[in-house]
């Protein structure tokens, strides 16, 4: 039966509106069940540790289970491909560091874009390295541990979380100051490169306290510099690397939180609110400060300075690491 022009209109018309409407109330009921948590890395590790602190208390603010999924693997390529790749329906997040969204951009050939493919909800914290052997390396110092690696100007192995990782870039610019030329050994992940970094099988890393200042507390490891202008308040022992003899190392290492780029943004902003609660709380700022890591200001921590500040460090970064030479074997 063919219908009149307006009746057919007005259905059409009709069928244009459902799905925004529904889109309206999807936002309003968010979230109604669990949110998983995408991690790119390894269960134990910096940015395991910091998504664990983050989702605890996200769960207050968001009245759900915030769920963590440690993807790891090809230097948490896979953990952001899942995120890119999900129902944009805020019920897949994406935490993640500097390396993740930013340094995997120059070195894999990836078939998204790390910031025009994702949404940013909020810039969570930032924290320096530590230059860290294995407990029977003789050093005792940072001046001592480079003599000892200026000696050895070939076959010192050290320990990585990934190709193109933090801890890689970091050993890249630090062999250069040395001259000397390490053996990099990749993991899945920065927590397995510390676990043989403990048990004696690497010589050398550069990894991030928070997966590491408890097994330097525990003698277990040895740690020589923080990469930072001030000492660390949970490593108040560890000297700066301008107090150690080595002016300027400074490397941060930041983590935020994204989703992917077709989430409504009234999801969006439940979450930063979460992720601004969680920011704010007392013991989660505890926490992280124990682990080393520096939280964002308030001013930061907006969707539109997370996106801001992300293409910064891509245009800053891409063509260091791609003059460096680094790429996915």
């Amino acid at each position: 039966m063919k219908l009149p022009r307006r009746t057919f209109l007005h259905l059409a018309a009709g069928a244009a509106v459902l799905p925004a409407a529904s889109r309206i109330a999807t936002a309003q009921s968010y979230p109604s069940r669990p949110v998983i948590m995408i991690v790119p890395a390894s269960a134990g590790g910096p940015t395991d540790s910091i998504g664990r602190i983050l989702a605890q208390r996200m769960q207050a603010t968001l009245g759900q289970n915030v769920v963590i999924e440690n993807v790891s693997g090809a230097t948490g390529t896979i953990g952001t491909t899942r995120v890119v790749r999900a129902t944009p329906d805020g019920y897949t997040i994406g935490l993640g560091g500097w390396n993740h969204y930013v340094v995997n951009g120059a070195v894999f050939n990836l078939p998204y874009h790390l910031h025009d493919d994702f949404a940013p909800v909020s810039l969570i914290c930032a924290g320096p390295q530590l230059i860290l052997s294995k407990k029977d390396i003789p050093a005792n110092n940072l001046q001592e541990l480079i003599a000892w690696l200026k000696a050895r100007p070939e076959g010192v192995t050290f320990g990585t979380g990934g190709v193109g990782g933090p801890g890689h870039v970091s050993g890249v610019a630090f062999e250069k100051i040395v001259g000397t030329k390490f053996v990099y050994v990749p993991h899945r992940g920065s927590a397995p490169a510390t676990q043989n970094l403990v048990a004696g099988q690497l010589d050398i890393t550069i990894d991030q306290p928070s997966g590491t200042i408890s097994q330097v507390r525990g003698g277990l490891i040895k740690a020589y510099a923080v990469t930072a202008k001030a000492r660390l308040a949970s490593a108040p022992d560890v000297p700066t690397t301008d107090e150690a003899g080595l002016p300027n190392f400074h490397v941060s290492i930041w983590h935020g939180l994204w989703v992917p780029k077709a989430t409504p943004r009234d999801i969006i902003a439940k979450l930063n609110a979460a992720v601004v609660d969680a920011l704010a709380d007392a013991t989660v700022r505890s926490r992280l400060a124990d682990l080393g890591q520096g939280i964002f200001p308030r001013d930061q921590q907006t969707p539109e300075a997370h996106g801001a500040f992300h293409k910064a460090e891509i245009e800053k970064w891409w063509p260091i690491i791609k003059a460096a030479g680094i790429k996915a074997e």
